[in-house]
């Protein structure tokens, strides 16, 4: 049999179909698949894609970005938006879809095939901390977006994005940056030949005390140490991570205490709040390519801890001799994983395909994980503590049909089982309980054009609650909530010379939302909702080294069901926009992002609103010779006096006979100056 393919039908074929398949099924040696040349810039998805709202950020996109925090990678992601309420330890608060993501529930991150988020956590589900993450070894992220990728699972339903490192540096790396607030950091990297592979190995050391009149005290250290190698058509990598960081919060602080001058903008109410956490990983990835496809295998064991101490309401109740709302979160937790999969390239008569199946399995086990009263990080009485094991399993199909030139489909199915088991200090509190879901999907990809295509995409998802309420015997809740996707796209790329653009219209339908709690620090299960949106995004090179973004993304957001306290959905973002441009002149180098943050209803009748805000960040960079150069940052350009995140709940301040409901804002950061150099060898 042979392959007829004029164009790759995945991401995993564009990288492994290069030459004629060989007969049978054999390995391939290496010097039978030629060298696939990817764009240092954007990858054209044109015949790649599924979605409109599908693609990969490259490393040269990431190189000339202003990063206020590692987490802001993820807005390189078009129609996301990425905040920081609370100390820069802490998961950042995400946003997407008409979501607010909280911090990171329906939008599924992994990290060289490790998955991120963590259901049951001690503070919310799905909570998903990058601060793992160097981001000078960042080589893709690839993104996606809805519910119709069978590979996805749970906390996809809004989107997901998969970053992956390099395997070997081109040179090594030693950098140091020091600015405004105490900022400081230094990475040290490098790779080097050992063996029949490659040693990549890398240390980033990072401090903060922000503009806080509370010195946030921040410090966190990452250390990566990997070793990949190739034996005929294997591809493997064996990695090591780990970090440590610790922190003090300014957390979100009432409008009144703002408007009566009795606080700063810069204050904090506790200033005992804050936290510490860390994060071990040990994680293998091995592709072998075959004639008529390939297998993928990624396994990973994960190790991590996080104590969180909040105050969101203040002084509502008496903990001891004093008047304190703080409470501590905090929880051990081992993760041990595995995905494989096997592709086939093959042919039904004269039709080309493409055949996924995988399997997927998941355990985390929270020994314990529990939440505790405290006054100024000691605890003063246990609230409830709990022994987790959260198990997860999967299988899932896909296949891509050519049935035409101009027309092929992927139609895909998964399967999901879960088991919750839940062993609390209370026997009230505990529990088991199980349930699956399928989740079937489909797209139609039609190509007038070899430069344009149009998508048609309909899929089931869903995304996991809390094992604690799932097994909870008086109010349980689903434990598998099910999101329905539906999108129209289009891309079109060279319309205008060099400038790829997607378009797509949405919906998607959840089956309960999850919403932040303020007086509890935590989300709940609540009513079902219904989004709908439109994304606009324009990648454009006008020259060698220079790249051009706009991306502009509207949503609306509302509960279905009848309740009389209103259809707005709390937090869902509305609207977004980023513009940014970089690029490279001679020995300079920069680039400038604006980010535009639409205003968000906080309470479900829209009688109080989060205002909008704008803010632009800027870089540039010096080559001194070759090997050195020097970066200049500066966030927040224009000093505007934004939030990064709003919230209205009720706190009681000292003083205060009664807890009062209010607009509690964590301001965005003034404007700041970073210098760095950086050293190549």
């Amino acid at each position: 049999m042979s392959t007829r393919f004029s164009r790759p039908v995945s991401a995993l074929a564009a990288l492994l179909v290069t030459s004629p398949a060989l007969a049978g099924g054999e390995q391939v040696p290496d010097q039978a698949l030629p060298t696939l040349e990817i764009s240092s810039s954007r990858i054209n998805q044109i015949g790649v894609a599924d979605s409109a709202n599908q693609g990969t950020v490259t490393a040269k996109q990431l190189e000339n970005r202003p990063l206020a925090r590692t987490g802001e990678l993820l807005e390189a992601v078009p129609g996301v938006i990425v905040t920081q309420h609370s100390g820069d330890g802490k998961a950042n608060q995400y946003f997407a879809r008409g979501f607010n993501l909280d911090h990171g529930t329906d939008f599924r991150t992994t990290v060289l095939g490790m998955p991120v988020n963590l259901p049951t956590n001690a503070h919310g589900q799905g909570y998903s901390d990058l601060n793992f993450v160097i981001p000078e070894l960042v080589k893709t992220i690839q993104y996606k977006k809805g519910t119709y990728y069978a590979e996805e699972g749970d906390f996809s339903a809004a989107g997901a994005a998969a970053i992956d490192y390099f395997r070997v540096l081109d040179k090594g790396l030693f950098s140091v940056e020091v600015g405004q607030h105490n900022f400081r950091r230094i990475v040290a990297a490098n790779s080097s030949a050992l063996g029949a592979g490659n040693l990549l190995y890398a240390f980033e050391g990072a401090g903060n005390n922000g503009p806080w009149n509370s010195p946030e005290n921040y410090k966190r250290f990452n250390g990566v140490l990997s070793y990949s190698w190739k034996s005929g058509s294997d591809d493997s990598r064996v990695t090591a991570m780990a970090m440590q960081s610790s922190w003090n919060a300014t957390d979100q602080v009432p409008r009144r205490a703002l408007s009566a001058g009795s606080i700063g903008r810069f204050d904090t109410i506790d200033p005992t709040d804050g936290g510490d956490t860390s994060r071990f990983s040990l994680s293998a990835n091995w592709t072998r390519r075959l004639s008529d496809g390939a297998y993928k295998v990624d396994a990973y064991l994960v190790r991590s801890s996080l104590d969180l101490f909040s105050n969101f309401t203040y002084a509502s109740s008496s903990n001891g001799a004093s008047l304190s709302d703080q409470f501590q979160q905090s929880e051990r937790r081992t993760i041990a994983g595995l995905n494989a999969e096997r592709t086939w390239f093959h042919q039904l008569g004269k039709l080309d395909m493409e055949t996924t199946v995988g399997a997927q399995f998941r355990r985390d086990r929270m020994a314990p994980v529990g939440l505790y009263s405290t006054v100024a990080r000691q605890r003063v009485a246990i609230t409830r503590e709990d022994q987790v094991t959260e198990s997860a399993s999967a299988l899932f199909a896909s296949n891509t049909t050519h049935w035409t030139p101009w027309l092929r489909t992927t139609a895909g199915l998964r399967a999901d089982w879960y088991s919750f088991d839940v062993a609390g200090n209370n026997p009230a509190n505990s529990g088991s309980k199980s349930d699956s879901i399928v989740s079937p999907k489909f797209s139609a990809i039609f190509t007038p054009t070899k430069d344009a295509e149009i998508y048609l995409n309909w899929g089931k998802g869903f995304h996991s609650n809390d094992a604690r309420g799932v097994t909870d015997p008086a109010m349980p809740a689903t434990p598998l909530v099910k999101a329905i996707g539906k999108e129209i796209g289009l891309r079109l790329t060279d319309l205008v010379p060099k400038l790829q653009t997607s378009l797509s219209f949405w919906q998607l339908d959840l089956g309960s939302e999850l919403v932040f709690v303020g007086d509890a620090g935590t989300t709940q299960a609540s009513r079902p909702s219904h989004r709908n949106g439109i994304e606009l995004a324009n990648y454009y090179t006008p020259a060698p080294g220079w790249i051009i973004d706009a991306d502009f993304a509207w949503s609306r957001a509302r509960f279905t069901d009848t309740d009389p306290s209103g259809p707005y959905i709390p937090g869902a973002i509305e609207r977004t926009l980023s513009v940014g441009m970089s690029g490279d002149i001679g020995r300079w180098s920069g680039g400038v992002r604006l980010r535009y943050f639409g205003g968000r209803p906080l309470v479900s009748d829209n009688s109080v609103r989060s205002p909008s805000s704008t803010l632009i960040n800027a870089k540039i960079g010096y080559a001194i010779s070759k090997d050195v150069k020097i970066t200049a940052e500066i966030l927040n350009l224009f000093n505007r006096e934004a939030s990064d995140v709003d919230y209205y709940y009720a706190s009681q301040l000292r003083g205060e006979a009664a807890a009062v409901a209010d607009i509690h804002t964590h301001p965005a950061e003034p404007r700041s100056f970073r210098l760095g150099v950086a050293v190549k060898f």
